[in-house]
């Protein structure tokens, strides 16, 4: 995909809309697949296309961080839909964009993406050397090396995409369904078995098994 950062983040009428996100999760995570998502870092836009989801439910989901009810910590998985909801794991962090309404719980989880944009400045971030990084897979495959490229910690939680400057989720390709595979979330033990986890089939910036892929995992956006 050539389209360049400076028209596609630029273009006000790209950008996803809060009606975008005020949606059940499993539907905004499906559709977020091929979106852009990037932030502004001193002047210099990081990111990529989305390639790889996981939606997390406001009721009947153990797995969500909503099931044990608002506090300090989760507060802004209750925001306004679209709200980055961002918490720690394992030294590392995780970003989610909130969905449906406010005070009700759901989200998104960003598993990874196709680095596009920024690309030096992410290597930077993950203590990489560009000149030695052959494979994009190092930097945004896997929500924790996501957030390492993107600087994205507890700082950032609670930011509304909508509305700031420096972050945007912005329209890419449509994606066929054929493209799309589903299958249950990864690393986590309470409600296992349901079916939210959303990635573009074959891409090989997608985390997980290869077997979970119907084709090869070799292809880009």
């Amino acid at each position: 995909m050539t389209r360049k950062i400076g028209r596609s983040i630029g273009d006000r009428r790209s950008r996803c809309s809060r009606n975008f996100f005020d949606r059940r999760p499993a539907v905004v995570a499906r559709q977020l697949l091929g979106c852009g998502f990037a932030r502004r870092i001193e002047g210099v836009w990081v990111g990529g296309w989305i390639v790889e989801t996981e939606a997390y439910l406001s009721s009947r989901d153990a797995a969500s961080h909503s099931a044990r009810g608002e506090k300090p910590g989760n507060a802004s998985m209750f925001g306004r839909p679209s709200t980055l909801y961002v918490y720690p794991i394992h030294a590392k962090h995780c970003v989610n964009l909130v969905t449906e309404s406010v005070g009700c719980g759901s989200a998104v989880l960003i598993r990874a993406l196709q680095p596009v944009w920024g690309i030096g400045r992410m290597c930077q971030h993950r203590g990489l050397d560009r000149s030695e990084t052959t494979d994009g897979r190092a930097l945004t495959t896997g929500p924790g090396r996501l957030c390492q490229s993107l600087a994205i910690d507890r700082t950032c939680d609670g930011v509304d995409p909508i509305r700031d400057p420096n972050w945007c989720v912005f329209s890419g390709p449509k994606l066929p369904s054929s493209r799309v595979t589903t299958t249950p979330r990864i690393g986590i033990s309470q409600s296992a078995e349901l079916p939210l986890r959303f990635f573009v089939d074959g891409n090989r910036y997608v985390s997980g098994l290869v077997r979970h892929h119907r084709r090869p995992r070799r292809d880009s956006l």
